[in-house]
């Protein structure tokens, strides 16, 4: 029975001098990692597990601090997903936030913030994707985030690729506030981007959103009929005990083996490619995440 490769070519899959993506990895120096930050670190626990969102801080400040806020106070322990769409995003938050008899408080944290649609290119590392891009200048990864820059604008913004967290909002630009959240799911919907505020990225557990039941009202949202999944909680990384902490690493964005890891995806040497692509767009190129090594 035939197979369409979906994992990992061993490096004795490649040709002599065209290292596949494993191959690279298993090159790679311990520095080329970098461990997830607490601070910017969520812990969302679902009945089926634990997924692990790295928040954008560099992209979003306002938004990250109101998330820190409203998860510190346990805003989202109880809530639910309210919506899944195939192919496009699922989304959660409170079930009755439209009421204002029956909806969570937001405590300290702020309503609305103001727009974080993009920000300054300015002292960003940015590490360019040498195939260009549809919806941008230039388009490429920083800070371990798959990204966009206008070097005509001097302005640079998160890229709504897979696992792309981001704030929901009304019409006004600045009616969001990060109670309610998404996770791209689908193919990347970059119509989206400069037009909401992205706020993180799904690092692991993706599997347990992205097949989570389609909802069967409007545009995926849960109809009277449907049993909403729940949320346990939402912790930051740094409230939760170092026990209990998952030691995950990111292969760095900004070095040449990412580079490297670029190029062994546009020009794909397992033995089971005949006409490699010679190109790739910024969606499908994986950042690789591990369980960090313990040292000794």
């Amino acid at each position: 029975m035939g197979l369409i490769p979906g994992g990992l070519a061993t490096a004795a899959d490649a040709p002599a001098g065209k290292p596949t993506m494993q191959a690279v990895i298993d090159a790679s120096a311990a520095s080329d990692w970098r461990a997830l930050d607490a601070e910017n670190t969520l812990y969302m626990e679902l009945p089926g597990g634990r997924v692990v969102i790295e928040l954008a801080q560099a992209f979003a400040p306002l938004h990250v601090a109101n998330i820190r806020t409203l998860v510190r106070q346990k805003y989202f322990d109880g809530l639910a997903i309210l919506r899944v769409q195939d192919n496009f995003v699922t989304q959660w938050g409170d079930p009755n936030a439209e009421d204002p008899k029956t909806a969570r408080t937001l405590g300290h944290a702020k309503a609305t913030l103001a727009a974080e649609f993009s920000r300054p290119a300015a002292g960003l590392p940015f590490t360019v994707l040498p195939d260009g891009d549809l919806y941008a200048p230039e388009a490429g990864f920083s800070n371990g985030f798959p990204a966009a820059r206008d070097p005509k604008t001097g302005e640079a913004w998160l890229a709504h690729c897979y696992g792309t967290v981001g704030a929901g909002r009304n019409n006004e630009p600045e009616s969001g506030s990060g109670a309610e959240l998404y996770v791209v799911i689908g193919h990347a919907p970059r119509q989206l981007d400069r037009n909401i505020a992205t706020v993180g990225r799904v690092v692991k557990g993706m599997e347990l959103l992205a097949a989570l039941p389609r909802g069967n009202g409007a545009a995926g949202f849960y109809d009277k009929d449907q049993a909403k999944p729940p949320i346990i909680s939402v912790r930051l990384a740094a409230d939760v005990a170092a026990a209990e902490r998952r030691p995950l690493e990111i292969l760095r964005t900004d070095t040449a083996t990412f580079s490297a890891l670029i190029e062994s995806r546009r020009n794909r040497s397992d033995a089971w490619y005949i006409h490699p692509a010679g190109k790739i767009d910024l969606c499908n190129v994986p950042i690789p995440v591990r369980e960090r090594k313990a040292a000794g």
